[in-house]
């Protein structure tokens, strides 16, 4: 977490990064006395606390330039006049501290900003995840497949055709042990196809229809692909907040 503090005042610089280091020794703090020296630095803060009132480029003239390059960064307005507070808003600033405040306030404020930069944090890693691939050896060569990528796969004499929307790619292998490695993204509604349930348009009780090709349905096997395909969009649903 990097934090950085800005004011034109060598007191109040050094008062604050004191508090910061006492109650945040892990953050990494760097300290400017403009906010020309801020916009020039190559160092990116997660947190500002930045003055008003400074020579040259004032404060709120910083955080407009900081936002245009910046939109996640969390800016502490730092100053001893009220009269910028609604201009304050312009710039999504999530605090404004008006001077002299005590230690309880500047306390609660900044463990409000370290929390909302957590919290970002946290979101961020678990929209990331491990896209799982497939090592695909053919005709010599080794093919690297996105699992989530595949559209559906079907099997013709005695080879496995991979179908992606951009490419068809053949090997010699069983769908048995395909099916078990692509996961419960996918449905084997016939001995000769698998499907991705993300990629399917329509259905009835012979055929699936997908965005790319189309699948056989095995009568027997209707009722349980629909049970299923069910299963899979009330899951998206839920992981989209829908």
């Amino acid at each position: 977490m990097q934090i950085a503090v800005c004011d034109d005042e060598k007191e109040i610089r050094d008062m604050l990064a004191e508090k910061i280091r006492k109650w945040y020794p892990k953050a990494a703090l760097s300290l400017y006395q403009s906010g020309n020296e801020l916009l020039l630095s190559d160092k990116q803060p997660d947190i500002l606390l930045l003055d008003i009132q400074m020579p040259e480029k004032n404060g709120m003239e910083t955080a407009k330039e900081l936002r245009k390059n910046n939109k996640e960064i969390i800016i502490i307005f730092v100053t001893a006049l009220d009269d910028f507070v609604f201009q304050a808003f312009d710039v999504r600033a999530f605090h404004y501290l008006v001077k002299p405040f005590d230690d309880e306030k500047f306390a609660e404020v900044l463990q409000n900003a370290i929390r909302q930069f957590e919290d970002r944090k946290k979101l961020k890693a678990a929209k990331i995840k491990e896209v799982p691939n497939l090592m695909i050896s053919t005709r010599g060569k080794h093919i690297i497949v996105n699992i989530e990528d595949i559209v559906y796969a079907e099997v013709f004499d005695r080879k496995v055709i991979i179908h992606t929307m951009d490419s068809d790619i053949e090997y010699y292998g069983k769908m048995k042990e395909l099916e078990k490695k692509v996961g419960d993204e996918f449905y084997r509604p016939h001995r000769a196809y698998l499907v991705n349930f993300n990629f399917i348009k329509k259905y009835d009780a012979t055929t699936i229809y997908l965005k790319k090709g189309q699948a056989l349905m095995a009568k027997q096997n209707y009722k349980e692909f629909v049970k299923c395909y069910l299963r899979h969009n009330q899951r998206k649903g839920r992981e989209n907040g829908t």
